[in-house]
């Protein structure tokens, strides 16, 4: 197997700001695994809340991609890879969630099977997602609002936290003037003091709001769950449920647990998390990280498990470089394709530029001789170099970086 990684600028449509901060790019490392002409993809972005930057993610997924080449197949890897879910590994969550992902969508390329039957599901999943306000000027969340019912969005999610509750308060009865029968969910990202939550949560609870998530400061689950036990409102937990344990402490005494692939290490680890969750009344929301269409592919394989789905996150971009899931209409869609089934824009085209590397094209890192080509670059494709060896080029060695071309 041979793995090749890619870095690119996603640049937003338009800022996002909530509680603690305002995001406008964030850079996306894109993993390619190849194995007898196939190629499987997995994305992961840089965060700072997780305190993931461009090098990081480049140095652990280029070790992971190294790893890869001990396995004589995909299907051996993927199956030792989901095994690690719930043992201590030292790799971020986010280049875990990657990895599977990229196995997946080769396995399934290989068998001619949707990932979401590797997953367990018989049929394509389809889900209505939210679509994120962000803190804005109640005119202009208005003005949002009626364009996303008027294209086809049942569910709004809205953001809130700041320094004065009546703006929030005036930005939600902005949104539900504009938008009365759309379903809304707030996110303060834990901004709200507990005595605070207490008040804001009947107000917003008469405005007719269906869910709250992370109302207070993550880092004591237990004051989430004493606020949910008498809450007017639903209450999820987010920033407090991050891993298997965080979800197991939270069933039964929290209305739903937002559950990011970025955040719990990929598809199996959040299917163990749905299981923990199984019949405790306490509901599971999918939610995302800013990026790509390939970066929100597999939660959409997954999205027939969720009471909410939160998968908007390549519909904040002003170009989503990948395409496949939809989700322009208010509904993300599985298709039945092979793999994840979703296929890079041009790259004339796509509007993302490389990190570093000029106008146009990405920044690549691999491996191996002067006969490896760029994947996708040309007909002849990509030189085998060896029968189990890793392809990857370690970041920064080297003549192999460049720019241009499609994975």
């Amino acid at each position: 197997m041979k793995a090749t990684l890619r870095t690119v600028r996603l640049t937003l449509a338009e800022p996002l700001r909530i509680s603690r901060s305002t995001t406008t790019a964030r850079d996306a490392v894109w993993l390619t695994i190849e194995h007898d002409g196939l190629r499987g993809h997995g994305e992961a972005v840089t965060s700072v809340y997780y305190g993931l930057d461009t090098d990081t993610l480049q140095q652990r997924l280029y070790v992971s991609g190294r790893d890869l080449g001990r396995f004589p197949d995909p299907e051996s890897a993927l199956r030792e890879w989901q095994a690690r879910d719930g043992r201590a590994d030292e790799r971020p969550a986010a280049v875990t969630a990657a990895v599977e992902a990229a196995l997946l969508d080769l396995c399934g390329k290989r068998s001619g099977t949707p990932v979401y039957r590797l997953l367990g599901a018989e049929d394509a999943p389809r889900a209505a997602t939210a679509r994120t306000i962000g803190i804005v000027p109640a005119p202009h969340a208005a003005a949002q609002a009626r364009a996303l019912v008027a294209a086809g969005f049942a569910l709004i999610k809205a953001k809130a936290g700041t320094p004065d509750p009546g703006d929030d308060l005036d930005r939600i009865r902005a949104i539900r003037s504009a938008a009365p029968g759309a379903r809304l969910l707030l996110d303060p990202n834990g901004a709200w003091s507990v005595d605070q939550a207490r008040h804001l949560l009947a107000r917003y609870a008469e405005l007719g709001v269906e869910a709250v998530e992370q109302p207070i400061a993550p880092g004591d689950p237990e004051a989430l769950a004493r606020l949910a036990e008498g809450s007017p409102l639903p209450l999820i937990a987010d920033e407090d449920a991050v891993g298997l344990e965080d979800v197991r402490r939270l069933a039964g005494r929290v209305h739903g647990v937002n559950v990011k692939l970025a955040k719990c290490g990929g598809p199996r680890a959040a299917l163990r998390m749905a299981e923990s969750i199984a019949g405790s009344g306490t509901e599971l929301m999918l939610g995302c990280l800013t990026a790509s269409t390939l970066g929100l592919a597999p939660a959409v394989h997954l999205a027939d498990r969720a009471r909410w789905a939160d998968l908007d996150g390549h519909l904040l971009l002003a170009d989503d470089p990948w395409t496949g899931i939809g989700g322009t209409d208010g509904v993300v869609r599985a298709g039945d394709q092979p793999g994840l089934g979703v296929r890079e824009r041009s790259a004339g085209t796509s509007g993302v530029r490389a990190r570093g590397a000029g106008t146009t094209g990405v920044r690549e890192w691999s491996a191996g001789t002067a006969g490896v080509r760029e994947p996708g670059a040309g007909t002849a494709g990509v030189r085998e170099p060896g029968a189990d060896t890793a392809d990857v080029r370690k970041p920064g060695a080297g003549a192999a970086r460049g720019t241009g071309g499609r994975p």
